[in-house]
């Protein structure tokens, strides 16, 4: 029986879990949830939030939040791992991840910009100017993380993939998206040129996922 993974194919959170599923070689049956048309909300799968990613286990319980999958999915599948075995590098690889998960991400969420366009009636230039913002800020602080903190490797730490390359790949997704500048980012981007060379993380792309528009 394989898990049930709820997604949209533009949620960088979804990606992350997405990219940790092939890693491990998981299957999975991709059940679409279209976030800006509100398709498939309303499913009981998806939790109270009523967000993705939504990972339903084997028997039946469900998993919610990316970090959190993650780490189950590391903990249950431990080869290959997503996290180092080296205690340092293990929390450095959790703090870069939460750089992005905490620092960036959620001033980005659909949730928050339909609250700025609403409520806060900011236009579309405004919203542009804030989501680029936090961006590329938070960017630059990964950049310097990786240049000055003696993250040795090919990737963010090491020389395989952790759960911070799972989170900083779709977050340049998004950055590109919105056209962020990524001036300067050469340690990230050539992090990122790799992992795209890598089957998990190219095969789950938002372009080459079953809802894919």
């Amino acid at each position: 029986m394989s898990y049930v993974l709820h997604s949209y194919f533009r949620s960088s959170a979804s990606w992350r879990v997405r990219i940790a599923l092939a890693w491990k070689g998981l299957v999975v049956d991709y059940q679409a949830v279209h976030l800006v048309k509100k398709e498939n909300l309303g499913h009981p799968q998806l939790g109270a939030a009523q967000a993705v990613p939504a990972l339903t286990l084997p028997d039946g319980r469900r998993l919610t939040q990316s970090l959190a999958i993650l780490e189950y999915l590391d903990e249950q599948h431990p080869e290959p791992p997503l996290l180092p075995r080296d205690p340092v590098a293990r929390a450095q690889a959790r703090s870069l991840a939460l750089d992005i998960a905490c620092e960036i991400h959620p001033l980005n969420n659909l949730r928050v910009l339909r609250y700025l366009v609403g409520p806060l009636k900011a236009d579309e230039d405004q919203k542009l100017v804030w989501m680029r913002h936090w961006m590329e800020q938070g960017l630059r602080v990964v950049e310097q993380r990786l240049r000055e903190e003696g993250f040795a490797g090919t990737f963010c730490v090491g020389d395989a993939p952790s759960l911070a390359d799972c989170l900083l790949v779709p977050q340049l997704f998004n950055a590109r998206r919105f056209e962020a500048r990524l001036d300067g980012l050469e340690r990230v981007l050539d992090i990122e040129r790799r992992c795209l060379a890598l089957p998990a993380f190219a095969d789950t792309h938002p372009s080459r996922v079953p809802d894919a528009e």
